[in-house]
């Protein structure tokens, strides 16, 4: 058996007590986290990926160490969002076993590291359709089975992309998306009560599942210099504020995105540009139209 979790709160440990939520891609890093808090704040979970070998094993180790006296309180089942049946299954079943759905956290997503030139159309709409159709199915269907008439409460997990994402244009584009689906959504879906929220980590948020995607055990150390509080984010620190978002204390919050980055995205970047003389100033003193009949300037870009 697995030693017991040290898994605690700044919340009351009943605050979710009788509450269900669901969480995409809920068996690692920050999703897990968010799991752990969530049964520790009382709430029944079900969790869903498309790795069922890495859910299950999760899942097992949060029953043993987190709800060792409720087991029954975690579920979990194999989804991959980007397909409609797989999501519709997905509701479908944790309100059969649990009865009801108060919270949606959408953070199943993925993304690899690319220069936007050498991004195929594939690759591209894997991502897309991913981070930002599959968050947009997950909403539809829990608000067509469960919150049109009962209410609830969504946060989908989005990124630090306020800057432009360099190499990684792809999932900019669809967390982007995403952002303004949440103030979309919180509109039209006010009168029903659901409140809809977004949370962005910024790029220093270390687990070692994010780590062992982009195959560098190192990667997030190099944005300690670039950024204002000089030290890495954790996964729990996202999750508190995922909590906050779901509970009644954010009752009056909705169609917001709250960056939990360090102010990283006030400050520098990364990204670094060559000095080159590519893009040269107009001045009409060094405009040479084609022909004396030209009337219109033609940019030199």
């Amino acid at each position: 058996m697995a030693a017991a979790a040290k898994v605690s709160s700044i919340f009351r440990k009943s605050l979710f007590k009788g509450k269900v939520a669901i969480v995409t891609g809920g068996g690692t890093g920050i999703g897990k986290a968010i799991t752990e808090e969530l049964l520790h704040l009382g709430c029944k979970v079900m969790i869903a990926s498309r790795n069922m070998e890495r859910l299950q094993k999760a899942a097992e180790e949060m029953r043993s160490t987190i709800v060792p006296n409720k087991p029954s309180n975690l579920a979990h089942m194999q989804c991959n969002i980007r397909k409609e049946d797989n999501v519709k299954e997905l509701i479908s079943t944790t309100l059969n076993k649990f009865g009801k759905v108060d919270y949606l956290v959408n953070n199943g997503g993925g993304q690899f590291p690319s220069p936007a030139s050498n991004i195929s159309v594939k690759g591209w709409n894997a991502v897309i359709d991913t981070n930002l159709t599959g968050t947009f199915i997950m909403c539809r269907e829990v608000y067509n089975q469960w919150m049109e008439q009962n209410g609830g409460v969504i946060v989908n997990i989005i990124a630090d992309m306020w800057k432009g994402f360099p190499t990684m244009s792809h999932t900019g584009a669809a967390r982007a998306g995403v952002d303004n689906l949440t103030k979309t959504l919180a509109i039209e879906w006010a009168a029903d009560g659901v409140r809809v929220n977004s949370v962005a980590p910024g790029s220093s948020i270390y687990s070692e599942t994010a780590a062992a995607n982009y195959g560098d055990n190192k990667i997030f150390e190099h944005m300690i210099d670039v950024l204002p509080v000089k030290r890495l984010g954790t996964p729990e620190e996202i999750s508190s504020c995922v909590c906050y978002l779901l509970s009644p204390a954010a009752s009056l919050i909705s169609g917001e995105t709250v960056k939990v980055d360090g102010a990283h995205s006030l400050y520098n970047t990364k990204w670094e540009i060559k000095d080159h003389k590519k893009l040269p100033a107009f001045t009409w003193k060094n405009y040479k139209p084609e022909s004396e009949d030209d009337d219109e300037p033609k940019s030199k870009l």
